[in-house]
């Protein structure tokens, strides 16, 4: 029976997350026109797992780490950032000049806690790497309560 409550529980949380994407999508592409993304892309995300750690990696180009805001709860990561791109064209003696500026937001909801404390994101490149110590189990402690 046990197997069966972590197996629910477990595909519960991929409906939520599948959902929360879905969503997400929906509102970036219907409902927030203010705001493209420029030139129509958006940033590309890889999830990885390890024993100790969950580590994040995001393409985003045509970005300045001051432009990028990072917040992370015990088991939510949100990115936020705001991309400006421009074109200059100089062409049979005229110049052209195109700016696309967009803003994006993504949360991913963590598989587990992560020690807050202890995440170190690097940006290099067009290339955002956030690493996440996973919080340790504590051991289950016992008390001894005397009857009196």
């Amino acid at each position: 029976m046990p197997g069966l409550i972590i197996w629910k529980n477990q595909e519960i949380d991929r409906l939520k997350r599948d959902m929360n994407r879905l969503l997400s999508r929906f509102w970036d592409d219907f409902c927030l026109p203010v705001f493209p993304k420029p030139f129509g892309e958006e940033p590309f995300f890889e999830f990885s797992e390890t024993e100790d750690a969950l580590i994040l990696r995001a393409e985003i180009q045509g970005l300045r780490p001051d432009d990028l805001d990072i917040s992370i709860s015990d088991d939510r990561l949100t990115l936020k950032g705001e991309v400006r791109q421009e074109t200059v064209t100089n062409e049979e003696g005229y110049r052209t000049t195109e700016t696309g500026i967009g803003c994006f937001t993504r949360t991913i909801q963590l598989p587990c806690k992560v020690e807050i404390e202890d995440v170190k994101a690097t940006y290099k490149d067009g290339l955002l790497s956030i690493l996440m110590p996973k919080c340790k189990s504590k051991p289950p402690r016992e008390i001894r309560i005397k009857v009196r």
